[in-house]
């Protein structure tokens, strides 16, 4: 039998919404978090024993969060039909967890921006300087086929291997820019919207938890 009624009973049933949009959500971020690691552009331009590993990091934490939705909204769903105070409360301390690894994470990506820019654009550098080497020229012609660009100064190298590239093609480092800040953004656009829905749920599992150990207390 329901342990709550009135108010408190829609608010359980939300709370199971919520929960189920929660793992939905879950299962959105660790979609977009393996689109990103294994993108067939991503994975070309990030190839190589020397190349940069900062990006994928970033990716790893967002498949590590997207797991753990999961994980989290199906007990958040089972607590809340259960009328479980001790489930809600795990649920509220693991929302709190993961808002909390969330944060770090927009930080860490924030800060570490521009050096995932920096770096990626230092490995396509030493790849193009280095036209004697047959595997640093290959990963080169890779960057220009993926980003449609090609040199990024205006050195001889650079010359040599765009020699038959249109007049307009855009430099290979403006295009690295543009090309990671559109992935760091969806990353970012969905931590954001994360954050916003966990903020909710935390607010639903709190009230509901407290409805329920009211009515023990009452009974």
């Amino acid at each position: 039998m329901s342990k709550v009624q009135g108010g408190m009973k829609c608010v359980k049933y939300l709370l199971f919404v919520f929960n189920f949009i929660f793992w939905l959500s879950g299962l959105l971020v660790l979609a977009v978090g393996l689109w990103l690691r294994f993108d067939p552009e991503t994975v070309e331009l990030l190839t190589g024993d020397d190349a940069p590993d900062t990006f994928f990091i970033a990716v790893y934490i967002l498949l590590g969060a997207g797991g753990l939705m999961m994980i989290v909204g199906f007990f958040g769903c089972f607590g809340a039909v259960r009328e479980s105070q001790c489930l809600l409360a795990s649920f509220f301390a693991c929302l709190l967890i993961i808002f909390g690894a969330e944060i770090a994470a927009g930080v860490f990506g924030f800060i570490n921006k521009e050096q995932i820019v920096e770096e990626v654009q230092k490995f396509y550098s030493s790849s193009i300087a280095d036209i004697s080497n047959s595997n640093a020229t290959a990963i080169a012609l890779i960057y220009h086929k993926t980003l449609n660009c090609c040199g990024g100064s205006t050195s001889d190298v650079s010359n040599a291997l765009c020699a038959e590239a249109v007049e307009d093609t855009q430099d290979c480092l403006t295009a690295i820019t543009n090309f990671f800040d559109e992935k760091l953004h969806i990353i970012g656009y969905i931590g954001i919207g994360v954050a916003g829905v966990m903020i909710i749920g935390m607010i639903f599992s709190m009230v509901l938890c407290c409805a329920i150990r009211n009515n023990r207390e009452v009974i």
